[in-house]
């Protein structure tokens, strides 16, 4: 265990050095080569995939689900105790935040019928509390870990029954800045949760025995040195209902192509510095967009690791995400943020998560924030979005 730790670290340093050239090259690397590598991984995971010749929008449960479920929760909050018996808990996944923003949602005038569902029904705007943040498990400064970045959007004066009942009146839209997700299903994400357990996530890409290698390739190929959470798009990786019938993915794509430059010698918090000095100027807006499933084999929804062609079915506009000019990074506000809990399944039916992976994030996400609360002696708590801090 000890030189597999070794080998692991080993690894991880040289990462680190990557990090820090990335910048110089990156751009022109992921403009020429990312399509057709994406193209020819993509192909390769289909060609191992078996046809289980669902429906549009059809979900089915794997064998011992409700077991691999309860042994991720172990293994996340066993990991928990490890790291922060002494400490405040961050979160197990999606960890470090750099920041949560005030932000309007803007449902998009005149969409056609089939748009218009659930929280899209009416062209009305909403307030939400956006959070930025970095991969984890840890938070070591930004440098060494920032390669794929995480979004959760948080309406909230939603009306309806919510599928998750510790909050009445939210709606949770969540995404990373990766199309596909870093395990395919639950069975393999338990795997990964044992080794980060172990301290050697590595190895559950590179285990010569049971290979996630064509996986660790898709993440690869989006895991950067990034330069401002801010201009990043965010995919959901896994699907949800969208009205009767339909399933769909959704991105957040910034509206702008402008770009931050990398610090040469990046602070501990440089994304987040990064963050305030943009909102401190202007306003940063995203176009909330959707994807319908239309091949239910080609667009599955129970393996996260295959990005849905858009050849197949293009992203469609349905909302518009507004962060005004604003500050965000007070110490009252940055208590606030930690304090906040995004669960997808905070939503209403017609946006239920489809899917193993979001069939055990219910769980999961629900009793890792509930340790979470009672190791920091904190409450859950349910914003409205007419929050003050004294700081501002």
């Amino acid at each position: 265990m000890r030189i597999k730790k070794l080998i692991n670290d080993l690894f991880l340093a040289l990462f680190y050095f990557e990090r820090r050239i990335d910048p110089y090259y990156r751009a022109t690397l992921d403009k020429i080569f990312r399509k057709p590598i994406s193209t020819l991984v993509q192909a390769l995971i289909n060609i191992k995939r078996k046809d289980e010749h669902l429906r549009i929008g059809e979900e089915r449960l794997l064998p011992n689900e409700q077991a691999i479920t309860e042994g991720i929760i172990e293994q996340m909050s066993l990991f928990l105790k490890k790291h922060y018996e002494h400490s405040f808990v961050l979160r197990a996944g999606n960890t470090k935040t750099y920041g949560v923003v005030r932000g309007e949602f803007e449902v998009l005038p005149d969409l056609a019928d089939h748009l218009r569902q659930g929280v899209f029904k009416y062209p009305r705007t909403y307030p939400a509390w956006v959070r930025f943040a970095g991969p984890g498990p840890l938070a070591p400064p930004d440098i060494k870990d920032n390669g794929v970045l995480s979004i959760g959007i948080k309406l909230m004066g939603i009306e309806g029954e919510k599928l998750l009942e510790d909050e009445k009146w939210t709606q949770d839209f969540t995404g990373i800045s990766a199309p596909t997700f870093t395990t395919p299903n639950i069975v393999e994400n338990l795997k990964l949760q044992k080794e980060s357990l172990a301290g050697t996530p590595l190895f559950y890409f590179i285990n010569p025995f049971d290979s996630h290698f064509l996986d660790a390739i898709m993440q690869g190929l989006y895991a950067k040195t990034q330069s401002n959470p801010l201009e990043a798009q965010y995919y959901s990786c896994v699907a949800y209902l969208f009205g009767d019938g339909q399933a769909v993915h959704y991105t957040m794509k910034p509206g702008s192509h402008e770009t931050t430059k990398i610090p040469r010698n990046p602070s501990a918090n440089y994304l987040r510095e990064a963050m305030a000095n943009t909102l401190c100027t202007h306003e940063v807006c995203f176009d909330f967009m959707i994807q319908f499933q239309t091949d239910a084999f080609r667009m599955p929804i129970e393996d996260a690791s295959v990005e849905w062609p858009e050849r197949l079915s293009p992203f469609i506009p349905v909302a518009r995400l507004r962060l005004p000019v604003q500050r965000f990074d007070s110490a009252s506000q940055l208590v606030f943020a930690e304090n906040l809990s995004y669960n997808p399944w905070h939503c209403i039916a017609e946006h239920r998560p489809l899917g193993n992976q979001n069939r055990a994030r219910r769980a999961i996400y629900y009793q890792l924030s509930g340790l979470r609360m009672k190791m920091n002696k904190e409450t859950r708590i349910e914003p409205d979005g007419t929050e003050v801090f004294d700081d501002e």
